[in-house]
C-alpha cells in the first residue's frame, strides 16, 4: 500500500479558496443577477465567486495527491518581468491610447514571457488577441468604450 501524503498548505489554501467562494456567492445572489445578455449588479460577482470556488477545488485536490518532499524548481524570473507590468501597462494607456492599442502593447508585452517567443509570434499573437477582443467586446457585446484614445488623435 502506498503512502499517502499530502500538502498541507495547498489544502488549506484551497479551503480558505472554496469558503470565501461560497460567501461571495451567497452575497451575490441578494442583488439582481439579470441574464448574460443585460447584466445585473450581481451577475459579475457570483461569476467570480464560482470561478474562485471552482480554482479551490483544483487547489484542495492538487493539494491531497501532492508530496511536500518534491523540490520547489527556480523562480521564473523572465515570466514575472513580463506577466506582470501588462496589466498595469493596460491600465496605464488605455484612456489615452484605447483599447485596442493598448491590448495590443500589453498582450505583446506579456508575450515576451515565454523564452521560447519569437518576436514574429509575439506579433501574431498581439494581432490575434487584438482583433478577437476587439470584435468580442466592442462589436459583438457593443461595450462603450474608445477604441483609439486622445493621444492618437490629431
Amino acid at each position: 500500500m502506498r503512502d499517502r501524503t499530502f500538502d498541507p498548505t495547498d489544502v488549506a489554501a484551497g479551503v480558505i479558496f472554496i469558503l470565501l467562494g461560497l460567501a461571495f456567492g451567497f452575497s451575490a445572489l441578494g442583488l439582481e443577477i439579470g441574464t448574460s445578455l443585460r447584466m445585473g449588479p450581481g451577475y459579475a460577482p457570483l461569476v467570480l465567486a464560482g470561478v474562485l470556488t471552482l480554482l479551490g477545488v483544483l487547489i484542495l485536490a492538487s493539494g491531497l495527491r501532492s508530496h511536500p518532499d518534491e523540490a520547489i524548481g527556480p523562480l521564473a524570473w523572465r515570466g514575472a518581468a513580463f506577466l506582470l507590468p501588462a496589466p498595469i501597462l493596460f491600465g496605464l494607456t488605455v484612456r489615452g491610447l484605447g483599447f485596442v492599442p493598448a491590448l495590443f502593447l500589453a498582450t505583446l508585452l506579456a508575450a515576451f514571457a515565454s523564452p521560447r517567443m519569437k518576436p514574429w509570434q509575439a506579433l501574431a499573437l498581439a494581432v490575434t488577441v487584438t482583433a478577437f477582443s476587439t470584435i468580442v467586446f466592442s462589436y459583438a457585446l457593443g461595450l462603450p468604450f474608445r477604441r483609439f484614445g486622445p493621444w492618437l488623435a490629431q
